[in-house]
């Protein structure tokens, strides 16, 4: 798990999206405590995700603006629907540069897309001295850059790019200390991680945990009890007899209602339940006012301006363009660099000379076939005027047959429903028994020379032999002729 280095600031503004709602916390450090000067929640008309960054920016500039935020250095909490997980054991004895390559193998192998759209974090958790599981954390690199985008825009510079849940419930220092199950309601469902052992025991989004009724939500009991259990029965016997708390964050009514309803049920797992609205004194290592509002964005900033591990990491390294170019060019290789650009300028003039000579070759062709060309065009006009209207080419059969190809025989992949449309090219749904035939079959694919631009829309399930649901959509021959 990565930590949050040490600053020298005495002020940072923490941001926490979840879904279109932005909680915004203004926090300065002073004389060994904490001052929150501004906080506020506000919901976003534009989407992150599909409105341009700079749109997106302004309007974040535009709530700062009104509830007078100053600073420019900032933390900011990805929502947790954004994240994919795997988990991953790690045998005893392993360094660090062969984890860093075991941890990206399994990633390239468990996750459907390639590790290069993905920023990666994880969390290890068990003894060091022996075997150990981590908790890998993906999240699609063009969401982060997207926001990393949206905010630079409006000149803020961001510091750290994370989850607000592990921020409020960290790993703890010790790990024989006892574990904890945290939940935080939020506006896409319940987020769920479990500490144990040194690490991240599990990390979900229970979206199913409750009900709309009108304009409210509405907790179903028995679905998060359910999901609780569920998550509590897949820990390793060892780590989950360590875990003996349930704390739930918020200050709102859905979680209160969220603590009420869970409370029976953790009891019954040997949970000690608790509310926390409010953090204690010191639980951020640092003193905070009476009465201070538990938050995820003022989480983030207050572990942030005290050095202290926010949890998992996905923004890129910032590294300036100078140092970027001093640590990877010398004297002499600079020396040998301006030698072969002469050489490439010598080359470029000599065949941009000689591209001339043979265009003049080649205007004088043209010019004595200028009237013969001109008239083949002219019956080529008349042809295209009679020729049959339909096309011939028999697209929608020679689809299916590309995709059926594509598809095992021995039925483990199988499409539910395809469609075919002229301009947006092709969206097909299915089911996989397992995720290596789902990955194989995508794989097969991508390698069809009619196929391209194949992105996966929808994918869910997958775990405990439950099948795995599938949306992708690709593009059918010529790229231009979908638009004709």
């Amino acid at each position: 798990m990565t930590s949050s280095p040490k600053t020298t600031a005495n002020s940072i503004l923490g941001l926490a999206l979840d879904g279109s709602r932005l909680e915004l916390v203004s926090v300065k450090r002073a004389n060994g405590s904490l001052e929150v000067r501004q906080s506020v929640s506000v919901l976003l008309k534009l989407d992150p995700l599909t409105n341009e960054p700079e749109l997106v920016g302004a309007e974040i500039r535009a709530h700062l603006e009104a509830a007078g935020v100053r600073d420019r250095r900032c933390v900011m909490g990805v929502p947790l629907n954004w994240a994919l997980t795997l988990s991953v054991p790690v045998p005893a004895g392993l360094a660090d540069e062969d984890l860093q390559s075991l941890l990206q193998m399994e990633a390239e192998r468990g996750f459907p897309y390639p590790p290069e759209a993905l920023m990666l974090s994880h969390s290890l958790m068990g003894d060091p001295k022996g075997d150990r599981t981590a908790l890998l954390v993906a999240v699609p690199r063009d969401h982060v850059v997207r926001l990393q985008r949206a905010l630079e825009s409006i000149g803020l510079r961001p510091m750290s790019l994370s989850l607000g849940i592990a921020a409020l419930q960290p790993v703890a220092e010790s790990p024989s200390a006892d574990g904890c199950v945290a939940l935080l309601p939020g506006e896409k469902g319940i987020a769920l991680q479990v500490t144990a052992a040194g690490g991240v025991a599990a990390l979900r989004l229970l979206e199913g945990a409750w009900e709309q009724e009108g304009a409210e939500r509405r907790v179903k009991p028995e679905s998060l009890g359910r999901e609780l259990r569920i998550t509590m029965g897949q820990l390793p016997e060892a780590v989950r007899a360590r875990v003996r708390q349930l704390r739930v964050f918020g200050v709102d009514r859905l979680a209160e209602e969220t603590h009420e309803q869970i409370s029976r049920r953790a009891e019954a797992l040997g949970l000690r339940p608790q509310w926390v609205k409010e953090f204690g004194p010191l639980e951020l290592g640092v003193a905070l006012p009476a009465g201070t509002a538990a938050s995820p964005a003022l989480a983030l900033a207050a572990r942030h301006l005290t050095g202290r591990g926010i949890g998992f990491e996905f923004l890129p390294p910032h590294v300036s363009r100078w140092k970027q170019f001093a640590a990877q060019q010398s004297s002499k290789k600079l020396f040998y660099a301006l030698a072969l650009l002469a050489l490439a300028v010598l080359v470029v003039g000599g065949m941009f000379g000689w591209q001339q000579w043979q265009l003049a070759q080649l205007e004088s062709q043209w010019n004595a076939m200028k009237t013969r060309v001109g008239q083949i065009d002219d019956l080529q006009v008349r042809i295209r005027k009679f020729r049959p209207w339909y096309d011939e080419s028999f697209r929608a059969l020679s689809i299916l047959k590309r995709l059926t190809e594509a598809f095992p025989e021995d039925g483990t992949v199988a499409a539910k429903s395809v469609e075919i449309n002229a301009r947006s090219g092709v969206t097909c749904s299915g089911i996989a028994r397992s995720n290596s035939a789902w990955l194989k079959m995508l794989d097969q694919l991508r390698g069809v020379k009619e196929i391209s631009a194949v992105k996966v829309e929808h994918i869910k399930g997958g775990a405990n032999g439950q099948p795995l649901e599938f949306t992708f959509h690709f593009n059918w021959g010529d790229p231009t002729s979908l638009n004709r």
